[in-house]
């Protein structure tokens, strides 16, 4: 890299200070790298902070190869391997961060998302890294004879010129393209690109559902109820909390199917999964019991969504006076509710970003691109994504550890 005039150099470069950035950073430094850890934003793993609504869902429990989706299932497993969601555990309990376990394996904070963020800068500063954030990417290039790299960068701080520094590996860390507004961008998409990397189609994940005017309207009535419910697309189903909302559906097992689902697909949604409601109406009607149609089936699901049910199978009255078809077809619309969306909500208020660098340019090893000695893919921008519940950060974590090793 002599021949190329610069005014810095690096071992390392990492393009990204999120949570795979911050992890790749960390264990180049702690094998005596020496790490330059840039980003364009102006707060520092925004995604960690307001992460599980600012505790942080850190990773979880139950984490395995199966939790991820990719055009490549496989490729996830050496990395997850090398460093798992208990090595994670053990690092945040020797930074004595209390932390507390919820439903179905996930991990957060006790305090704060920031405890994980403080642990990271800390580590970060004792591995030697040094971090610059407020710097925009100008170029990214092979340097010289095509040893090592070039990057060009420009503080946002007025009056600076930019700065041309060497390194000999490069990791982009970038994000995928999910919350703009906090700084998201289709950067590390093209540096793949620029280097003849493919990119697997990407599109919002883990995101709510929107629907067209009938629904949303019935969606808009019930805003702010959640039940417990089995939410299917695609053989994939998850039995979390759905949340009725102004703009359509969410809850947890919405933005679980939102990452199978695909225009034009519907989804079913069982609204009382331990229930045969039928069975219930038409044992209920045996009994002889003098309360309406709504009543009978409020005491399966809460009253707002009792009526609305009853109300899209035109069927009120009093139970012992319905008919058992009719009955028979109410259970079937709370057992096997069968809904087309029209959308998602997008990369606004998407968790993840589905799809990204394509695995089959990248070593499962080292995260390194096959054809291109010196530069790494990790984290979100990789086509590798994980279903709700602290799936994501450990997949960061990971990746961001094998990297760190190899750069």
């Amino acid at each position: 890299m002599s021949d190329v005039q610069s005014d810095e150099k690096f071992d390392v470069i990492i393009i990204g200070a999120g949570a795979a950035g911050l992890m790749a950073a960390i264990e180049a430094g702690k094998r005596g790298r020496s790490v330059w850890l840039v980003d364009h934003a102006t707060k520092i793993a925004e995604k960690i902070r307001i992460s599980g609504g600012g505790r942080c869902n850190f990773t979880n429990t139950r984490t395995k190869p199966e939790n991820y989706l990719s055009s490549n299932p496989h490729f996830c497993k050496s990395a997850l391997k090398q460093y798992t969601q208990h090595d994670f555990i053990s690092w945040v309990e020797s930074h004595n961060i209390a932390f507390h376990e919820k439903a179905l394996g996930q991990l957060f904070c006790d305090h704060s998302a920031q405890d994980i963020i403080d642990m990271l800068l800390s580590e970060a500063a004792s591995a030697g890294v040094q971090l610059d954030m407020q710097t925009d990417i100008v170029s990214v290039a092979r340097a010289g004879e095509g040893h090592g790299f070039e990057v060009i960068t420009q503080s946002q701080n007025e009056g600076d010129a930019p700065l041309t520094t060497l390194c000999e590996s490069l990791v982009i860390a970038a994000g995928g393209l999910s919350i703009p507004k906090i700084g998201a961008t289709k950067f590390g998409y093209d540096v793949a690109r620029q280097f003849g990397l493919d990119i697997v189609e990407t599109r919002a994940a883990l995101v709510p559902l929107t629907f067209q005017a009938d629904l949303l309207d019935r969606c808009k009535a019930m805003s702010g109820l959640a039940v417990d419910a089995v939410v299917s697309c695609q053989k994939a189903d998850f039995k979390e909390a759905m949340l009725f909302t102004h703009r359509g559906l969410s809850g947890p097992s919405i933005l679980q199917v939102s990452s199978y689902w695909r225009e034009g697909l519907t989804i079913k949604v069982d609204l009382a999964p331990d229930v045969d409601v039928t069975a219930h109406l038409l044992a209920r009607k045996n009994e002889g019991v003098k309360l309406d149609v709504a009543s009978v089936l409020n005491e399966v699901l809460p009253k707002k969504l009792a009526q609305d049910m009853c109300q899209s199978q035109n069927l009120a009255g009093r139970l012992a006076e319905a008919n058992n078809a009719k009955l028979a077809q109410l259970g079937a619309a709370v057992n096997d509710w069968e809904l087309m969306p029209a959308g998602s909500e997008g990369y606004r208020t998407a968790e993840v970003t589905l799809g990204g660098v394509d695995t089959e340019a990248l070593s499962s090893k080292t995260m390194q691109a096959k054809d291109h000695e010196g530069l790494y893919f990790i984290g979100e921008v990789v086509d590798v994504t994980g279903h709700l519940g602290g799936y994501n950060f450990q997949w960061a974590w990971s990746s961001g550890y094998v990297a760190g090793q190899n750069v």
